[in-house]
């Protein structure tokens, strides 16, 4: 059994999670994860960046000093964005279930490992045989024989 990756493009997810934080959790439909990143940059760029260091920025001088003053921000910005890459590139628990096959053209397709008819991905059960394919899939269910699942 081979693991599928995720659909969403990992690339993406990180710009959209380094243009605004949490973005890019968003695209990956993770909304709770989404605003605990923004809000672990809110709580962390008002408890330790100091608000002086943002008009300097602006004014366009950029010292030293300055730039370690808002590294903490960025620092959860940048952990942000290399989650939301991880997240997109880590296969999703229903393609743990699954075992990818290659049909007769040659094009990849995703097969149920109880009956091995071919399986619709929005799915997170086999419409053919009913077989929960998610985490809350019973380990018994996969390994039962098709004659019984009738």
């Amino acid at each position: 059994m081979s693991q599928t990756t995720s659909r969403k493009r990992p690339w993406l997810a990180a710009l959209l999670a380094a243009l605004v934080t949490g973005l890019g959790h968003l695209y990956l439909r993770r909304l709770r994860r989404a605003v605990g990143w923004l809000l672990a940059s809110l709580v962390v760029t008002t408890l330790f960046v100091d608000q002086g260091a943002f008009q300097t920025l602006i004014d366009g001088t950029v010292t030293l000093e300055t730039v370690l003053a808002v590294a903490p921000m960025y620092a959860v910005i940048g952990l942000s964005v290399l989650d939301a890459y991880r997240i997109a590139r880590t296969p999703t628990t229903t393609a743990d279930r699954r075992s990818a096959t290659q049909s007769a053209d040659g094009d990849a397709t995703t097969s149920c490992p109880h009956c091995g008819k071919e399986l619709d991905d929005d799915l997170e059960f086999c419409h053919w045989c009913t077989t929960p394919l998610g985490d809350d899939a019973p380990e018994s269910a996969t390994d039962a024989p098709e004659d019984s699942r009738r």
